[in-house]
């Protein structure tokens, strides 16, 4: 829309203003007292403009959100046809699509009507304008003040001006849909985040290759408009400890990862990095220190080997490779029509759970980071893929301070730490020989899952 409004609707106005004013000056000189009338008559074709205008505009950001929630509808639809299928719901998917367009309809035609009445007003005003010019003129031409000739003339240069102003109305709808249209993207461009960052030039901006040491301190913390999640938290990891961190769903183990990433930061209390503070650290700098793997793996519309690329875009390809042989991805890779070239389309729907998981690890190994945030990295693996990716990850996490979300105990038996976690608040940590004597929650957790 905004494109429209500046590729085209620019133009026209510059020429209109110009055949406005040289029609003007024409009309000046072959008749000042009708020119006169003219300039009398210009306020009342600004009314409808005052009043309408706001109302063009209004719709116009009606209509681009019903457009916007009809885009979001068709792309899930069709991103999820295989569950669409599954459960026989084309019927009602389609009923929802058909309700969406209408709505997006009845917003377009009250957008419509209001710039045809805005459009409407003005030609109706500048012609009534013209005729009561003319009237005067044939009374001047009466009385002998002027010829025949003169008000020809003068009602050419006239009706070019009322040609302008029309033109120009036109465009003034069109702008007041695309100002309409552009406050979707002031909204998104004016927002601004509770997180602030120190400037990317800051001395404290060097990335260490050894690993840091992290601290929890007196940490308090709810998302906005729920109750708090942590209350006086207080975590300590040593340099290149490998912590593991177990419960039940809503525990707040994600949200541990939320906070160390800064997306929130917390209430009171802080969190450091040997010592240091990380909101005193450049945001960028901060997530530099961090790789991480969800549990869902997130792959990109382009190659496998874009893919693996993104933590660390200036890596060869040959280091690319190796990281993927290292979360044993090459062979899968390997067997793929273009192999590293492959396109695996939008959220690398070409490939299985499993395979994405070993491009998201093998992402996370290429770039080498000093912390890693594992949450359930092995979710989607057969049990002979996790137990290689496994050792691929315990080499890994060699000489890191590594974070390890489980929800399957038998993943992180040989963790350094264990950590039980329950609505927000550490219940218990220790090894896996010590929680199974000590934790009942925690041996509730091993019973139902390596004992059945």
């Amino acid at each position: 829309v905004i494109q429209t409004v500046v590729g085209m609707s620019l133009s026209m106005t510059l020429r209109s203003v110009v055949t406005f004013v040289g029609a003007l000056v024409l009309m000046g000189i072959s008749s000042p007292l009708l020119t006169f009338c003219v300039i009398i008559a210009v306020p009342a074709v600004l009314v409808p403009i005052k009043v309408l205008a706001p109302q063009v505009r209004k719709f116009a950001k009606i209509s681009q959100d019903k457009v916007a929630d009809l885009g979001s509808h068709i792309d899930e639809s069709l991103h999820e046809i295989m569950t669409v299928q599954a459960y026989t719901a084309e019927d009602k998917e389609r009923a929802h699509f058909s309700s969406r367009v209408e709505s997006a309809m009845d917003a377009a035609k009250h957008r419509i009507h209001y710039r045809s009445l805005l459009i409407g007003c003005i030609m109706c005003l500048s012609m009534t304008a013209i005729i009561f010019i003319a009237w005067v003129g044939a009374r001047q031409v009466l009385e002998g003040k002027m010829t025949v000739g003169e008000l020809s003339a003068f009602l050419f240069y006239a009706v070019m001006a009322g040609g302008s102003i029309a033109t120009v109305s036109e465009v003034i709808g069109e702008v007041q849909r695309g100002v309409g249209a552009s406050e979707r993207l002031y909204q998104l461009l004016n927002a601004t985040s509770e997180v602030t960052s120190l400037s990317e030039h800051s001395a404290s901006s060097q990335v260490p290759q050894v690993a840091p040491a992290i601290a929890f301190k007196d940490m308090s913390f709810g998302y906005p408009g729920t109750k708090p999640l942590f209350n006086n938290l207080n975590l300590n990891i040593k340099a290149g400890e490998n912590l593991a961190l177990v419960g039940a769903s809503g525990a707040g183990k994600s949200s541990l990862f939320q906070l160390l990433m800064r997306f929130y930061d917390p209430t009171t209390g802080e969190i450091t990095f040997d010592d240091t503070p990380i909101v005193g650290m450049p945001l960028r700098c901060l997530r530099q220190h961090i790789a991480i793997v969800t549990q869902e793996p997130v792959v990109f519309a382009s190659s496998v080997m874009e893919n693996i690329r993104y933590g660390s875009p200036n890596a060869s390809d040959d280091e690319v490779i190796n990281a993927a042989k290292k979360a044993f991805a090459h062979e899968f890779i390997d067997n793929l029509e273009n192999r590293y070239h492959t396109q695996l389309g939008e959220r690398g729907i070409k490939l299985s759970g499993g395979q994405k998981q070993r491009i998201a690890i093998a992402r996370a190994i290429l770039a080498n980071r000093p912390i890693l945030l594992l949450d359930e990295a092995t979710s989607a693996l057969d049990a002979m893929s996790e137990r290689m990716v496994q050792q691929a990850m315990n080499r890994l996490m060699e000489g890191k301070t590594s974070i390890v979300i489980a929800h399957r105990l038998a993943t992180v038996q040989h963790a350094d730490r264990i950590v039980v976690m329950d609505k927000g608040s550490i219940v218990s940590m220790g090894t896996h020989a010590e929680l199974m004597k000590s934790d009942t929650l925690y041996r509730e957790y091993a019973e139902l899952q390596l004992l059945s």
